[in-house]
């Protein structure tokens, strides 16, 4: 299964972005993880197809109405079988 990590920058914690996240992942068949790193910014790792995966970007791209995303960047990492989706 395809994955990447995603980092998201901007006023995205404390908005309920995680759990947004979560959502779409799991309406998108996504595994992984959304979390808060100390930087402010919130770290998706997500593994699915390459449909899924590209359509979970561009959501993270506006993310949850109280969100504002200033940037969200991308890097592919080794595909690997990652099941559920949580937000730690």
């Amino acid at each position: 299964m395809a994955c990447v990590r995603f980092l998201v920058s901007g006023k995205v914690q404390g908005v309920l972005f995680r759990a947004s996240t979560c959502e779409q992942a799991l309406r998108l068949g996504i595994g992984g993880h959304a979390r808060n790193l100390a930087d402010g910014d919130v770290e998706v790792l997500a593994c699915g197809t390459d449909e899924a995966l590209d359509e979970l970007g561009r959501w993270l791209r506006h993310g949850p109405p109280a969100a504002r995303v200033e940037r969200v960047t991308r890097a592919t990492l080794p595909d690997r079988n990652v099941e559920g989706f949580s937000t730690s």
